[in-house]
């Protein structure tokens, strides 16, 4: 490893050590332009004025950056930039423009024509140019008032969805819970339930019954008198008003009144139709 270290310098003949000078501090700021070497891309496609040749926006270049604290616009500050041409090297100089909010060329190369650029450049003036920015700004707006008009109404709806949907929910819940109570108490559920047609066919069987007893007590007390053979005047008058079918037919023999009591239905299964499954139970 000895053979690779340099411990001797050479040193040619005219050199002379004081023309090499120790420099001491910064340099100053505003002694001139600082130049950067930078790594950019070139920001549109251009035209080589030395060679001709065209090169394509997105070229990757190694630039050096030059930043002058003289120009600024607006107080805000503008960069050179100095690129070789990809053919013939030659220097191309463009500079940033945040008055166009773009590049402009400086010299070495031609932009090529873009015309929807070029056409808005040439036809708009500032006076429309500010009008046609306010237009845009109020459409953004209305526009976003539009979306948050409609993102509210969208939540309402989901709001409104939602207390449905716990309502339902609810309903199902004490349903559930009522039919439960109900199986464990041992009453049939269904018989809880009043309805308008059930209502309307209990007063229809009652109307029935009432006519049904007093038909049948009728026939019990004309079987009676006609038995018994009534002399009295009024039970003969009774008699006569009846009508001669009656007193023409055979005695009947007493027939118990009908019971009209209530028979419990047997319970009927309401599981199925709310889409309950009961787990079988083990015998």
């Amino acid at each position: 490893m000895s053979e690779r270290k340099v411990l001797q310098k050479y040193y040619p003949p005219d050199f002379d050590p004081r023309v090499f000078t120790r420099r001491h501090g910064r340099k100053p700021e505003n002694s001139g332009p600082r130049i950067q070497t930078v790594r950019l891309m070139a920001p549109f496609s251009m035209k080589c004025m030395t060679c001709g040749e065209f090169i394509y926006r997105g070229r990757k270049f190694n630039s050096r950056k030059e930043t002058n604290v003289e120009q600024r616009y607006l107080n805000i500050q503008i960069f050179q930039f100095h690129i070789k041409c990809t053919r013939c090297s030659a220097e191309i100089i463009f500079r940033t423009d945040p008055k166009n909010n773009d590049y402009a060329m400086v010299r070495g190369a031609v932009r090529n024509m873009e015309p929807w650029r070029n056409r808005v450049m040439e036809e708009e003036t500032i006076d429309e140019r500010l009008d046609r920015l306010e237009l845009e700004e109020a459409e953004a707006a209305g526009e976003e008032e539009k979306n948050a008009m409609a993102d509210l109404e969208a939540k309402n709806a989901d709001a409104r969805r939602e207390m449905a949907a716990a309502d339902m929910l609810d309903e199902i819940r004490q349903r559930n819970a009522r039919i439960h109570r109900s199986e464990k108490e041992g009453t049939d559920y269904a018989d809880t339930i009043v309805r308008a047609e059930d209502e309307e066919r209990a007063g229809q069987e009652k109307e029935d019954e009432e006519a049904a007893k007093k038909a049948f007590e009728d026939a019990r007390l004309r079987i009676e008198a006609l038995s018994c053979g009534l002399d009295d005047s009024s039970g003969s008058e009774e008699m006569l008003q009846q009508p001669q079918s009656v007193y023409d037919s055979p005695p009947v023999a007493l027939v118990p009144p009908p019971s009209f009591k209530r028979v419990v239905k047997k319970k009927k299964d309401h599981s199925a139709l709310l889409g309950i499954k009961k787990k079988p139970t083990l015998v």
